[in-house]
C-alpha cells in the first residue's frame, strides 16, 4: 500500500471511530430513565469512566501524534487553528471534570439534570473539535505539510500499528513491512488527495 494512501485512510479510520464512539455515548446518555430527578450511582459512574476512556482514546490519535506536530513545523498559520482545537478540547475535559463531581466518590444518586448536562456538553465539544478538523485541519495540512513530512507520518504510523500488534502477539499484516520501506519516490502528491474522511466512502 502506498504511504500515503495509508495516511488517510488511517485517518479516516481514526474520525469514524471518534465519532462512533461519541455517537455510542450519546445513545447511552438517552437511554438513562428519564423519569426520575437522579441516577444510580453505579449507572452514572458507568458512564462517566466511558466517557472518560473515549476523551483519552480521542487524544491519543495518531492526528494528534504524528499530523498535528508535523503541521507545526510547517507553518504558523496553524497555531490559532490548534490553540481553538485545544480550547474545544479544554471545554470538554471541564465538562467531563463536571459530571465526575456529580458522580463522586459515594453511592449516593446523582442529580440527573447537572450530570446528563455535562456530559451532553463534552460530547458536544468533541464533536466540533471533529468537525472542525476535518473542514479546515486537513485541508491545511494537505496544503502546507511538505511530502517528505507526510512520508515520514506515513512511516510513523505504520511502525506504531507494527509494534501495536506486537505487543498483542498479532502477526504483521502482509505488505506492512515493505510499505514502511518503501522509497520515497513511491509516495504520490497528498496535496492533491481528498480529505480523510472522503477517501473513507
Amino acid at each position: 500500500m502506498l504511504t500515503s494512501t495509508y495516511t488517510l485512510v488511517a485517518l479516516s479510520v481514526e474520525q469514524t471511530t471518534a465519532r462512533a464512539a461519541l455517537q455510542s455515548l450519546l445513545d447511552e446518555l438517552c437511554a438513562l430513565p428519564g423519569d426520575f430527578g437522579t441516577l444510580a450511582a453505579g449507572r452514572a459512574a458507568g458512564l462517566c469512566a466511558a466517557l472518560r476512556q473515549v476523551y483519552e482514546n480521542y487524544h491519543w490519535r495518531k492526528l494528534d501524534k504524528f499530523v498535528v506536530p508535523a503541521l507545526r513545523r510547517s507553518t504558523a498559520a496553524a497555531d490559532a487553528l490548534l490553540a481553538e482545537l485545544d480550547g474545544l478540547s479544554g471545554e470538554a475535559a471541564s465538562a467531563m471534570d463536571a459530571a465526575a463531581a456529580c458522580v463522586g466518590a459515594g453511592d449516593r444518586p446523582v442529580p440527573r439534570v447537572p450530570f446528563c448536562g455535562a456530559v451532553e456538553r463534552c460530547i458536544a465539544a468533541l464533536r466540533r473539535r471533529l468537525e472542525r478538523e476535518e473542514s479546515e485541519l486537513f485541508p491545511l495540512a494537505r496544503g502546507t505539510v511538505g511530502l517528505d513530512a507526510w512520508f515520514a507520518i506515513a512511516n510513523q504510523m505504520l511502525a506504531h500499528d507494527a509494534c501495536a500488534q506486537e505487543k498483542r502477539g498479532e502477526p504483521a499484516r502482509p505488505g506492512q513491512l515493505s510499505a514502511v520501506a518503501a522509497p520515497r519516490a513511491a509516495a504520490p502528491d497528498v496535496g492533491r488527495r481528498p480529505t480523510p474522511m472522503s477517501a473513507a466512502h
